[in-house]
């Protein structure tokens, strides 16, 4: 049966509505759910949130005694380093600086030098931030089992569980030689069973006969780093189909990046592939030899590309000051920085020609995010100064 004309009318009323919301809705560039994020060559926005394994499921409890544990000096041999003296909200997280400077240091960034007298060798390679670290191993392929995060330049750890470990029984960052490598974590859980305060923090964070552990210090350490994310970004914003979060530069950018070669490596939510590759960077003069990198290939880990415009210097060994000399250094097509490593040695994604430098960089000032947490405690358990010595 035929619609009435009345019926007819009100159809085509209806279809010219619905045609003009959907219209003032792209004007407005309205942000659709996460579950609309488009990709680009590989590239995609971050998730949300970060998962966590099923052995340290978070807690505000464990996250609150990772706080505490992130900034207090007491874990380190010295009573004079923190996780957060390398790893300072202030400089994206990082500390700034070439190579770190970690035991018997004084000072906070480019300030930051050895006391005298000095027998502490600099940190081996440059600080990596770890804003986003929980997202680490993160690719296009899809969710990453966080028990197997690949951690540090040489991905030689896995779990943000391990990693906050290692720095603990590290002579250089955090131990120095006030104990022997094997005896530093009971020596620091020695320590933390002694202040009262700590005690408690661990009754309550783990259920447990024993939770004052050397294991249980990375549990807390690890669920504290889960909270330093920044999902926010210009490109998030924009891979999430707010088209005017970029500039017209910025897109510009993106295209060359993708065009160049570079997103061949710097792929996934994290602009890394989180695999191993020979560049053939140079080595920093403060080491003492040749940073030979995983299995002493020369290889070592993509970095994230997250917030990178906020954790100058960069490449593994701090050589290269700037986001335009890291742009340089791959539009060299002809010889490797580093005499160790020959031009054939050097990894077959290598770019060799980057266009649009300028664009580019533009590009990598949209993967600064401005919303995580910057909050620095007014005191911890210990009572030692908040950060190590940083001022």
């Amino acid at each position: 049966m035929p619609a009435s004309p009345t019926f007819q009318l009100t159809g085509v009323l209806a279809s010219a509505m619905l045609l003009i919301a959907a219209v003032a809705c792209q004007k407005q560039n309205t942000t659709p759910t996460p579950t609309s994020t488009q990709t680009v060559q590989g590239l995609a926005a971050l998730p949300l949130s970060a998962a966590a394994p099923a052995d340290n499921p978070t807690n505000p409890a464990k996250v609150d005694l990772g706080r505490a544990l992130f900034w207090d000096p007491v874990l380190s041999g010295g009573r004079d380093v923190s996780c957060a003296t390398c790893h300072h909200p202030a400089v994206g997280y990082a500390d700034g600086i070439d190579l770190a400077i970690g035991e018997n240091g004084q000072g906070f960034g480019t300030t930051r030098r050895f006391r005298t007298p000095n027998t502490i060798p600099f940190g081996q390679r440059n600080s990596s931030t770890v804003l986003n670290s929980a997202f680490n191993g993160l690719t296009t392929n899809g969710a990453v089992d966080p028990a197997l995060a690949p951690m540090f330049w040489d991905s030689r750890a896995q779990s943000l569980e391990t990693q906050a470990l290692r720095p603990v029984i590290t002579l250089e960052e955090m131990r120095g030689h006030q104990y022997a490598e094997l005896a530093a974590p009971d020596s620091v859980v020695a320590r933390l069973r002694a202040i009262p305060a700590y005690a408690a923090l661990f009754r309550t964070a783990f259920a447990e006969a024993t939770p004052l552990t050397a294991a249980n210090v990375g549990k807390a350490l690890a669920c504290f780093e889960r909270t330093l994310i920044a999902t926010d970004s210009p490109f998030d914003q924009y891979m999430r189909g707010t088209t005017s979060a970029l500039t017209a530069q910025q897109v510009q950018g993106l295209q060359a990046f993708v065009q160049s070669g570079c997103a061949n490596c710097h792929s996934g939510p994290m602009l890394s592939d989180y695999q191993l590759h020979v560049m053939g960077v140079a080595d920093n003069s403060k080491n003492a030899t040749s940073d030979t990198g995983a299995n002493g290939t020369y290889a070592f880990r993509t970095p994230s590309l997250r917030n990178v415009a906020l954790t100058a210097p960069y490449m593994h060994s701090g050589t290269l000051r700037t986001l335009n000399d890291v742009l340089n250094f791959y539009d060299n097509g002809r010889n490797t920085a580093n005499p160790h490593v020959s031009t054939a040695q050097r990894d077959p994604q290598f770019p060799g020609r980057v266009n649009n430098e300028q664009a580019i960089i533009a590009f990598l000032n949209s993967l600064t995010a401005t919303t995580y947490d910057r909050t620095v405690p007014a005191t911890v358990p210990s009572g030692l100064a908040v950060g190590g010595n940083i001022r």
